[in-house]
């Protein structure tokens, strides 16, 4: 049996109830969204999509999938997180970020763990990052440091100043003194290259740091059930490899998409888990509402393809990590729930699950699907 998770990173349905905490009130990525640029859908629609609580759009489609939405138990709103949620561990602490750009005290420890002055220091994007100091960091060798609302410190470096594995090397110094209070989520590597400020542009060469997941996640557990873990994209990255047994690189939605298809057709008995990173990173981020409509409208294509792959005893399972609402001020992820869908050609159809509390949920279900946690409350209701 295989099982396929596709996480659609970014994608959430609707502000949580302590959203304001989290300055995120009135987000709602897919509706906003889907109010300003109507999405041809019909495959997610048929997953049940657009039936789910607090959306409630019209569907001209009989609904075949079972649908409902996920609230964040762990605080916090980025990926790391998330994905440690929907693979079961919660968290009761969040990471530490730093939205008003990052504290002189952890600037002067990354100056002396890499032994050189460092640029930036600000929540900003990367793109406007490498157009702010690229010429800086080109004239002086100063690696370029910078954050967002999520839990990462960046690392932007030309590659004709450093190497890519020079980079790496950096971001791995970084990673092992980044730990207790200073232990972010993940410490990113983002070569880039061009001529000038106006030419910059940034490298798919990206990697990310990040910690060992602070608890037994249902990648341990299937992993040591003697299952086959199949990490796609930058999920080997956000578990640091833990309980993966076999990667798939995907640097965009593209590769993922081919990633998981490519894995449905091997002689794979667990789990398939893929992040779909387009949706936050080159849209989301930058409020592209338009650009993210249309990422949205070729996931769904691909879905119909994907779920001819899966055999009679598969299931597929569509959510998100967090939400990153385009059509807000904000540039940053926002707290959101998340869409729940899950399809198999054995599970019951068409049924509503409702408001499920904890993205945890998702390893309950998956865990019980190969026997390891019984009683779980979706599988009863699927069955």
């Amino acid at each position: 049996m295989k099982v396929v998770l596709m996480v659609i990173d970014g994608f959430g349905v609707g502000e949580l109830p302590d959203a304001k905490h989290y300055g995120d009130e009135g987000s709602n990525t897919f509706l906003n969204m889907y109010n300003e640029q109507p999405m041809n859908i019909p495959n997610l629609e048929k997953l049940g999509l657009k039936s789910i609580d607090g959306i409630n759009l019209p569907t001209k489609y009989s609904v075949v999938g079972n649908y409902g939405k996920l609230r964040e138990l762990s605080p916090g709103k980025d990926t790391t997180t998330g994905h440690l949620e929907m693979s079961g561990v919660v968290l009761t602490r969040p990471f530490p970020t730093y939205e008003n750009g990052i504290p002189s005290v952890v600037m002067k420890l990354i100056e002396k763990t890499l032994g050189i002055g460092v640029l930036g220091g600000e929540a900003i994007s990367g793109l406007d990052v490498i157009k702010k100091y690229g010429e800086e960091h080109l004239a002086t060798r100063k690696p370029i440091i910078y954050t967002s609302a999520d839990s990462v410190i960046q690392v932007a470096t030309h590659d004709r100043i450093y190497s890519v594995k020079e980079l790496y090397n950096m971001c791995k110094k970084l990673r092992d003194v980044m730990q207790g209070d200073l232990a972010v989520g993940r410490i990113i590597a983002r070569p880039f290259n061009g001529a000038s400020k106006d030419s910059f542009t940034r490298l798919p060469y990206r990697k990310d740091f990040a910690l060992d997941p602070p608890g037994v996640t249902m990648l341990h557990i299937l992993e040591q059930s003697k299952y086959d873990v199949v990490a796609v994209g930058k999920i080997k990255d956000i578990f640091n490899g833990n309980g993966i047994t076999r990667h798939i690189p995907a640097t965009n939605n593209g590769e993922a998409i081919l990633g998981i298809k490519t894995a449905l057709q091997m002689n794979i008995n667990g789990l398939i888990f893929a992040n779909l990173i387009d949706t936050d990173m080159l849209y989301g981020h930058r409020n592209d509402v338009v650009g993210y409509k249309n990422a949205i409208e070729k996931i769904d294509k691909e879905l119909f393809n994907i779920i001819k792959l899966l055999d009679k005893d598969d299931v597929i399972i569509v959510t998100g990590d967090h939400g990153c609402d385009p059509t807000t001020p904000s540039t940053d992820h926002s707290r959101e729930y998340t869409p729940l869908l899950i399809y198999g050609h054995n599970l019951k159809k068409s049924n509503n699950l409702g408001v499920l509390d904890g993205f945890n949920n998702i390893a309950k279900f998956i865990l019980a699907l190969f026997n390891l946690r019984q009683n779980d409350i979706i599988l009863n209701k699927l069955k």
